[in-house]
């Protein structure tokens, strides 16, 4: 890996080793800079997530992905710099209560060398934590108008968001057993691709975070949240579109 270009991509420009105040600089950096998107679905195009093909796709053509790309790509660059990563087989919890498949999202713990604590991080899941959460239970950590925290359940830990309006969700369950990325995550991969069971197929997003929100465009809406306040407004036509493509996200299909 050529981790002056990852860098670049990332717009990060401060020195690197593997302690913490890096781990959240890395991860809020990716966040701001590359987009979560699955636009390559509904274009029909294969998506691919040995090292070489999510290197390509989003540090060389400034793309971004979803959950294998952009954690498989950041567990590469964190492992380079020194942090010892374990891949973790997460599965999303839907408007059910309902859990997705296994490896339904690939979430990372992170440890720092020579210390004892551990860290969950995910630059992978779209709106959600900007920066890398404590692995510490029960302890709501707050990231600017939300906050998180992780809750040990039978036989794994749940992630939990308090919202800006103040209700709070169950975004994903996980357990600690290490994975092999990415032989173990191909067929879920697969799946999220192709099946008509898949939120991925079933609708197109783009989004990444900003400063003070976030901004997405998603099914023929262009969003905007800003210090906890949202606002949605429809596209005009595909010009408008690839307009803002560009504008906010670099993006050239």
């Amino acid at each position: 890996m050529d981790v002056n270009a990852y860098l670049k991509r990332i717009n990060h420009k401060k020195p690197i080793k593997p302690d913490a105040k890096t781990l959240n600089e890395l991860h809020f950096a990716h966040m701001i800079t590359v987009p979560f998107e699955n636009l390559d679905i509904s274009l029909k195009r294969p998506i691919h997530i040995d090292e070489q093909a999510i290197w390509n796709k989003i540090v060389i053509n400034y793309r971004g992905g979803f959950c294998y790309e952009l954690n498989g790509l950041f567990a590469w660059l964190l492992k380079q710099i020194g942090f010892a990563v374990t891949y973790l087989n997460a599965r999303v919890y839907g408007q059910d209560g309902r859990l997705g498949i296994d490896f339904d999202h690939l979430a990372l713990l992170v440890q720092i060398p020579g210390e004892s604590g551990r860290w969950l991080a995910d630059v992978g899941f779209g709106d959600s934590f900007n920066e890398p959460l404590r692995f510490e239970m029960d302890i709501e950590q707050i990231q600017g108008l939300r906050s998180y925290w992780l809750e040990q359940v039978s036989v794994g830990y749940a992630v939990w968001q308090r919202n800006y309006d103040d209700t709070r969700e169950r975004k994903y369950f996980f357990d600690l057993t290490p994975h092999n990325f990415p032989e173990e995550y191909e067929a879920a991969c697969h799946y999220q691709q192709m099946s008509p069971e898949s939120g991925f197929t079933r609708s197109s997003i783009i989004s990444r975070a900003t400063p003070d929100g976030r901004v997405s465009l998603e099914d023929g809406w262009f969003i905007r949240t800003k210090n906890g306040k949202r606002k949605k407004r429809s596209l005009t036509d595909e010009i408008e579109y690839k307009k803002l493509l560009k504008e906010h996200f670099d993006v050239k299909l």
